[in-house]
């Protein structure tokens, strides 16, 4: 089951880069259908009591511990779900757009989502490097050949941070594997077993950590993210915003902490003061912005810097809002980036100053982003409110002060979400928006599907948490500080 969800994508992105066959878009889609459809029935009888279920081993480098282990626990499989419950829509989306040339597009859009699957399988150190590497490459060239004006300065800075980021973790991951006892071992169970000095621990733990922060990112980081999340085409920002930022989040709660608990108390204090600083800094710029793109890359930099302070937390109410959160943002903010492009494509703008009146020529589009821009802002009953009460309540046991500061996101977030929907959908029409088009066929697909999924996990989150239990419990249990 493990290994289908990396196979199904990557014989398809091979065919599809090397054969180049007409109707890209299609056998693309097919293939995201499948995963889901493999998701969906690794889900069915899936034990929830912490163990690694649809686990898949063979050596690979056997003199050298290396196995090629794939494997999901609740963790795992709730990110699993994630990329593919959105990898679908995000191709979808791109139907009434011409991505020339289509193959190579679809092509690389379906290895980033082979590589993702991989990031959240791999119970082998090496194996998570490798994917995490691999997440990179198709993301490039998405950005660099599709993306916007100055696109090549822009993507080639976002791949230095994140290679760089991703050259200290590996040193970390070298340095771990060489303590373990016998012949070594890439194997998670052995690293997480090494006890380390908390002078060796202090450096693995900021190892692992550059690689993480600039991922989500978390301030000062972040640098990259506004304007690739800008200039890239709207499939890689949301492949980007949705999915592989969360790489970061899982990264810290399946491989930092685990592998370094020795060193949290002398830094996880830093790291939590950071997140918290990205949230209001996120938050400011986010409330100021014009560019509507832009507004949704610097929000996404207040919500994940929530989502890390919880996780850095260490405390059950902490993790699990993390978990759930990650659920919820990426579905969220595709939405919202599919919304920003719905608007730049019939308007050829994204000037918020350029925009209103919107809702009177397109009620479906006004009240299908109202409901996406409620769950952004964490309203009860959409699906953000749990994730964001159990962070805030996470944050506040860890630190009252900090619990405080990183509440304001409730106020800015509104602040910033909501003027930008009042700017777009209410006020004097002008010659544009008068001509604005409601939602077509498959935009009432995409937009829908992230609506039903607004309402339904803000009606019922305990299935995401029930999910994720056994394995918070677990990996909580396993690692105290």
């Amino acid at each position: 089951m493990s290994l289908l969800l990396i196979l199904i994508p990557l014989l398809t992105a091979l065919f599809l880069l090397i054969a180049r066959p007409a109707g890209a878009r299609t056998i693309a889609l097919v293939a995201s259908l499948a995963n889901l459809a493999v998701t969906a029935f690794a889900s069915m009888g899936f034990v929830g009591d912490g163990s690694f279920n649809h686990e898949f081993s063979i050596p690979w480098v056997a003199e050298a511990g290396i196995n090629f282990r794939l494997g999901m626990d609740g963790i795992s499989l709730l990110m699993i779900v994630l990329t593919n419950l959105l990898a679908p829509l995000i191709i979808f989306s791109s139907f009434n757009r011409q991505m020339e040339p289509e193959g190579r597009y679809y092509g690389l859009v379906v290895l980033m989502l082979a590589a993702l699957n991989g990031v959240f399988l791999a119970l082998d150190g090496l194996v998570f490097y490798i994917f995490y590497e691999l997440a990179l490459i198709p993301i490039y060239f998405i950005c660099a050949i599709w993306g916007g004006q100055d696109r090549i300065r822009t993507t080639l800075k976002f791949f230095i941070y994140t290679f760089i980021g991703s050259l200290f973790m590996l040193v970390a991951l070298l340095y771990v594997y060489l303590q373990t006892p016998g012949t070594h071992s890439f194997a998670w169970e052995e690293l997480v077993r090494v006890q380390l000095d908390t002078n060796a621990a202090w450096w693995v733990l900021l190892g692992f950590f550059l690689a993480f922060a600039v991922k989500m990112p978390v301030f000062p980081f972040h640098t990259w993210q506004p304007d690739t999340y800008t200039t890239a085409p709207t499939g890689g920002t949301m492949l980007l915003s949705g999915i592989m930022l969360k790489m970061g989040v899982y990264g810290v709660i399946r491989w930092m902490i685990p592998l370094a608990p020795e060193a949290i108390h002398c830094l996880m204090p830093t790291f939590m003061v950071l997140a918290v600083i990205g949230i209001i800094y996120g938050s400011i710029i986010a409330i100021k912005q014009n560019d509507f793109k832009r507004l949704i890359a610097y929000s996404s930099i207040a919500h994940v810097g929530l989502i890390a302070a919880g996780v850095m937390a260490w405390n059950k109410a902490g993790v699990q809002g993390g978990l759930i959160q990650m659920l919820n943002h990426g579905i969220n903010v595709v939405g919202l980036f599919f919304a920003a492009d719905m608007i730049e494509r019939r308007m050829g703008t994204r000037s918020l100053s350029e925009m209103g009146g919107i809702a009177k020529s397109a009620p479906k589009f006004a009240a299908l982003f109202m409901i996406v821009v409620l769950g952004s802002v964490a309203v009860p009953l959409t699906n953000g409110f749990p994730g964001e009460f159990l962070l805030l309540n996470g944050v506040w046991n860890y630190n009252f002060w900090l619990g405080a500061v990183a509440g304001l996101t409730i106020i800015f977030g509104a602040v910033y979400m909501l003027r930008a929907y009042g700017l777009t959908m209410f006020g004097e029409a002008n010659e544009q928006t008068a001509r604005f088009e409601d939602v077509k066929t498959n935009e009432w697909i995409v937009l829908g599907v992230i609506a039903a999924l607004v309402l339904i996990l803000g009606f019922f989150p305990g299935m995401v948490l029930n999910l994720t239990d056994g394995s918070v419990n677990r990996i909580l249990g396993a690692v105290q500080f």
